[in-house]
């Protein structure tokens, strides 16, 4: 367990620097607080499993290509490129505005697509694969409160204080009602993000579909069309992926 638990760090660490040209094995030492011999034996077997490649000229390490194909690997677990990718995108088109997919991942959410609206100069910009407490944001909330009851409450129990878990199970409770989440400089001061949960064909919570906007000049009537769509793009997916109404 502690290779594994080893390994995931520095696979973490590799991931806030991908847009980056690598780091050195002292750098990856340093961030990962183990001793420089303890480092090399790590990547040796790492770049093995192909998780992570070694750049010659500068000796420098990266995410390997695994990481890629595993990902792609989930993206076809959700019908991805031929059911949820050509509805986020018309609804980019439709709202002008950042779109976003995100996945429960037990205690966290994390985001797995965003697109762009290329005609909006100011966009929410939230990076693929960044993990969020379940807890936190509209996407989230929409996840949870479409969840069995027994399941988001011991996911909100391992989060919240019990005086923080009542708070949370009250909105759960509107959102499931009304159909969607809204939050509000939740996670960055100034944004917005409207979403709905997204099931497969057993009723299971599988994702959710997101747009995040900047809060100034928000309008009530620009809000309402921004709720009408995401929640359309949300049953049009559901309906893809084999759900039906009985499920909402």
């Amino acid at each position: 367990m502690q290779s594994i638990d080893r390994a995931m760090t520095v696979a973490n660490v590799l991931a806030t620097h991908a847009t980056d040209n690598g780091l050195s094995i002292s750098e990856l030492s340093k961030q990962c607080e183990l001793p420089l011999s303890t480092m090399h034996r790590l990547l040796k077997a790492m770049i093995k499993q192909g998780m992570v490649e070694q750049d010659e000229p500068t000796k420098c390490y990266r995410l390997g290509t695994i990481w890629l194909e595993y990902g792609l690997k989930v993206y076809d677990s959700m019908d991805y490129i031929t059911k949820i990718r050509p509805e986020l995108e018309r609804l980019m088109k439709e709202v002008e505005e950042s779109v976003y997919l995100s996945k429960p991942l037990g205690l966290e959410a994390i985001i797995i697509e965003r697109i762009d609206s290329e005609n909006n100069a100011i966009r929410i910009y939230d990076q693929l694969g960044l993990r969020i407490p379940m807890h936190i944001g509209a996407a989230n909330k929409a996840m949870l409160a479409n969840m069995p009851t027994t399941k988001s409450n011991a996911i909100l129990k391992s989060l919240l204080s019990t005086e923080q878990l009542h708070t949370v199970e009250n909105s759960l409770k509107e959102i499931k009602q009304q159909g969607y989440a809204i939050s509000h400089g939740e996670r960055t001061e100034g944004t917005s993000s409207v979403a709905v949960a997204v099931r497969d064909g057993l009723g299971e919570v599988v994702g959710a579909v997101s747009v995040g906007f900047v809060s100034f000049n928000l309008t009530e009537s620009r809000l309402e069309f921004l709720i009408e769509k995401v929640v359309e793009t949300g049953r049009r997916i559901s309906e893809k992926l084999g759900s039906n109404a009985t499920h909402n």
